[in-house]
């Protein structure tokens, strides 16, 4: 936990917190606080500074805040992720929030197992929590939004052409396609596909949609490694 994120909720005054949950038992263990002692710390879509410790009990911690920097700089992507089995799908949504994606869309794709759409990591609370620990990993506060996408055809064709205009629309396919274009901070919207990738049909809709298909070199990865090094080489991060 590089970040103590902080909820409206904490606030006992208005610039004083009390933290008795999994972050309090986090800080007991690795900060191992005193009195006095500053951390790092940000409120929920807001902005980030320090909170100084004022006490600590076996229970709770207090913190007088003071927020006043920035939180970093949000990617200008729209991921599109044909959505992992339910093990990697949480620690695929922890980078992708900690390099900084802000709009991210789970899709459907012919490889993709029905039942991983019946599983618990996609209820909100569950998402939630992948999202909040990316958050304090990268020292972020800003949280992304997720949109779950169960039928693939209607929602390349009457959705995803609005939804990429004005943005550079990259696949990444490893057949057929060009080599990943240099970095720039460029808006764009990137669609990644399921371990095996899109299959032929798919990649020709995103084409049709205007996106063109790009690869990383000759090694095909897994989705959780693919995702962290696609966005290294498309975004100055």
């Amino acid at each position: 936990m590089n970040l103590i994120l902080l909820f409206e909720s904490d606030f006992i005054a208005s610039d004083t917190v009390i933290i008795s949950d999994r972050r309090f038992h986090h800080i007991k263990q690795f900060h191992q606080p005193i009195q006095g002692q500053q951390l790092k710390v940000g409120i929920l879509n807001g902005d980030i500074g320090r909170g100084t410790v004022v006490r600590l009990s076996e229970q709770s911690i207090t913190l007088e805040v003071q927020l006043d920097s920035k939180a970093p700089s949000a990617l200008p992507l729209t991921l599109l992720l044909a959505l992992p089995r339910p093990k990697m799908l949480k620690r695929t949504l922890q980078t992708i929030t900690s390099m900084g994606v802000k709009q991210i869309y789970l899709i459907n794709s012919y490889k993709v197992d029905k039942s991983y759409w019946s599983t618990p990591v996609l209820h909100d609370h569950n998402l939630r929590e992948q999202l909040l620990l990316g958050l304090e990993q990268a020292g972020d506060t800003h949280l992304p939004e997720v949109h779950l996408r169960k039928r693939f055809k209607p929602f390349v064709e009457d959705e995803l052409p609005e939804l990429a205009a004005q943005s550079r629309a990259l696949v990444a396919h490893p057949y057929n396609a060009a080599d990943c274009p240099a970095a720039g901070n460029i808006k764009t919207t990137l669609a990644i596909g399921p371990e095996g990738g899109f299959i032929p049909y798919e990649v020709e809709k995103l084409q049709n949609a205007g996106f063109s298909a790009i690869h990383i070199g000759p090694r095909i990865l897994r989705v959780e490694n693919a995702v962290p090094v696609l966005l290294a080489r498309l975004f100055p991060v």
